[in-house]
């Protein structure tokens, strides 16, 4: 039988984002009905009510969730009603190119649930990142359910932000970053993502972290989860500190959670010789980079650019939900407002304000 839910939907390009009923169909073959617990309000969510990332309006918002299960379709076996899950948007095919060469983190052709939620005249709605979280239930893939079962309810606001933007930059780091013990590591914009990427080297053992903002209270935040040096962007040349901070030379690791071409000329050449620039933060489609071509060849290395943190969310999740249980990763520092479903469209003005890490929309226990 149907469901029909409250649910955060945009009609069309930079319509508020408002509370409306919609249609939650029964699960087909591989596909599960989830009750939403929390929610985290992510930049991506206001780049689909922008039209940033298509025009297939009306969206479904929503995407960085904890969960329950409480409805399966045919052949799912990886989950049972009542599990308790983080909700994921890279649900891997284990056929394709990248799988079959067992880099199953770049999968080109992850899962979505096959079919639409809707609204209740019929209309089509398209999920944001394949989820759709921002609703009482919503209709996923089974392999987008990572199952968190022992998490307590008063730590689901904090594991859910796993879901993207606190994976994407612990996993910059520590994936794509492959920051190793004693390197140096600096992060340009220290917004939920950079927090977290510094957050990340942290746990990866680099011992000197250089966080660089604009923004003193973000500043302040990446020293409470890691940080060893700040650098605010406002007072100080970014790259020329960076130097100064790691012997003359430039950080080991470089990452740019901003995603301006200033911003990344600046990790560009705020790394040592042979150091690696880690690009997290999703640029505007309207962005365009100009470097020398000497100045990349001479100063080797790597560049890089990280999807999702280049995490695989059945090993990464359980991982960083064990570091969260052992004291070793405070995921709850990252909450920083807790809100209800009608308040999300505020809840995107006070993230564009930079009043915080995490807004965490609350649902349901």
């Amino acid at each position: 039988m149907p469901h029909t839910v409250n649910a955060v939907v945009v009609t069309e390009k930079n319509a508020p984002a408002t509370v409306t009923e919609i249609i939650v169909p029964d699960p087909g073959p591989g596909e599960v009905v989830v009750e939403v617990l929390t929610c985290g309000v992510c930049q991506t969510d206001q780049h689909f009510q922008q039209g940033e990332v298509g025009d297939n309006f009306p969206y479904l918002l929503g995407h960085e969730a904890t969960a329950r299960v409480s409805q399966l379709g045919e052949g799912v076996t990886n989950v049972k009603v009542g599990d308790k899950v983080i909700l994921n948007w890279r649900a891997v095919c284990g056929e394709c190119r990248a799988c079959a060469k067992g880099e199953l983190k770049y999968c080109f052709n992850t899962h979505n649930a096959a079919q639409k939620m809707t609204l209740t005249d019929g209309t089509e709605l398209e999920a944001a990142l394949g989820i759709g979280a921002f609703a009482e239930k919503t209709l996923v893939h089974s392999g987008q359910c990572t199952v968190i079962d022992e998490v307590p309810d008063t730590s689901n606001a904090a594991v859910g932000l796993l879901g993207c933007g606190i994976m994407a930059g612990i996993g910059a780091a520590i994936n794509t970053g492959e920051v190793k013990r004693g390197e140096s590591v600096a992060v340009i914009g220290c917004g939920g993502v950079g927090t977290a990427a510094v957050a990340g080297a942290k746990l990866a053992g680099a011992t000197t972290i250089i966080a660089v903002d604009i923004d003193p209270r973000k500043l302040e935040k990446a020293v409470e989860l890691g940080a060893t040096h700040t650098v605010n962007a406002k007072d100080a040349d970014p790259v020329e500190t960076i130097r100064e901070l790691t012997g003359g030379f430039g950080a080991d690791v470089v990452i740019d959670a901003v995603a301006r071409p200033e911003t990344y000329k600046q990790a560009f050449y705020a790394r040592d010789l042979a150091g690696r620039v880690v690009l997290v933060g999703v640029p505007d489609p309207k962005f365009t980079l100009e470097l020398p071509m000497i100045d990349v060849f001479g100063r080797g290395g790597a560049l890089k650019s990280s999807w999702y943190g280049d995490c695989l969310p059945s090993r990464d999740f359980p991982m960083l939900v064990d570091l969260y249980q052992q004291g070793r990763l405070d995921l709850d520092a990252f909450v920083t407002e807790r809100t209800t479903l009608d308040k999300v469209q505020e809840a995107f003005d006070t993230m564009n304000r930079g009043d915080v890490l995490r807004s965490v929309v609350e649902l349901g226990a």
